[in-house]
């Protein structure tokens, strides 16, 4: 259930237009559904801002049609991450009365229940090394997007020609955050984090030859990055990094308190 359900449904309550029995009735589940397979949390969205994502990845098809037919029931907006080529086929034709979308090179499945208002402060990018990043930048691109924010991405400007991202200095400056994706050597978010004030998340992919050890290199690398304050989550991790680029994005800084005052210059200043 989301903030607007439930505040329609008080509403209802309040004017009578709703009894108190039947509002029980569809508050039945919080703050949780239990499948017997899973415990769908369906009130997140009033808790955190944004409903729980369901990660495919090692659920059997009759587990996920289960959780997914559930959220649907609850009006959630429905995003499922890490899902296989037959998982994708047997969503899209189990739920094809919700149209299913599909989100190619990524492996993202969204069911869109309502549209998605614009709540956050500024721009997020998201950053791709090279283009065989971009199954997991388009994950991050998605979901920042569906968190309430406008993105912009940019796809193939590694660190083997830096030319390429001195190319779009002008608008990383006008970024609130920057997501980067890079497999390989993963310098990339070294040189954005030197180049701009921006929170930089880093992304490292699976994308490299043998010695990459599957993305271990590239998490290595940007765990030890020489540029102050990048942030780096798991490996192929695109949902993880929007989620927390959102978060930045709808913080809002608490003002100042009244009290707080600035002691004049040259002051004695008691150190207790």
């Amino acid at each position: 259930m989301t903030k607007d359900q439930l505040q329609t449904l008080l509403l209802l309550v309040q004017s009578g237009a709703l009894s108190v029995d039947s509002a029980l009735a569809q508050l039945q589940d919080f703050p949780a559904a239990d499948l017997g397979i899973a415990q769908l949390d369906t009130h997140r969205s009033l808790r955190c801002g944004f409903p729980e994502v369901i990660l495919a990845d090692g659920k059997d098809t009759d587990s996920l049609l289960q959780i997914v037919g559930r959220f649907i029931e609850h009006g959630h907006n429905i995003l499922i991450t890490r899902t296989s080529a037959e998982q994708r086929q047997t969503l899209c034709a189990a739920f094809s009365h919700w149209a299913p979308i599909v989100y190619p090179p990524s492996t993202l499945v969204e069911i869109r229940r309502r549209s998605v208002a614009i709540t956050g402060r500024g721009t997020i990018a998201v950053v791709a090394a090279g283009t065989a990043d971009l199954p997991v930048a388009m994950e991050a691109r998605i979901t920042a997007e569906r968190m309430g924010n406008v993105v912009e991405q940019f796809i193939d400007v590694g660190v083997a020609g830096l030319h390429r991202i001195l190319s779009i200095r002008t608008r990383l400056r006008e970024m609130a955050v920057i997501i980067v994706v890079a497999g390989m050597d993963a310098a990339l978010p070294s040189v954005v984090a030197g180049l701009f004030d921006k929170p930089v998340i880093a992304v490292p992919t699976s994308v490299g030859y043998g010695a990459s050890f599957g993305g271990i290199a590239a998490l290595l690398a940007m765990l030890n990055s020489c540029a102050a304050g990048v942030t780096v989550v798991n490996i192929d991790n695109g949902f993880g990094a929007a989620y927390a680029a959102s978060l930045i994005n709808h913080n809002h800084r608490a003002p100042l308190s009244a009290s707080l005052t600035v002691p004049p210059e040259n002051a004695e200043v008691d150190p207790t």
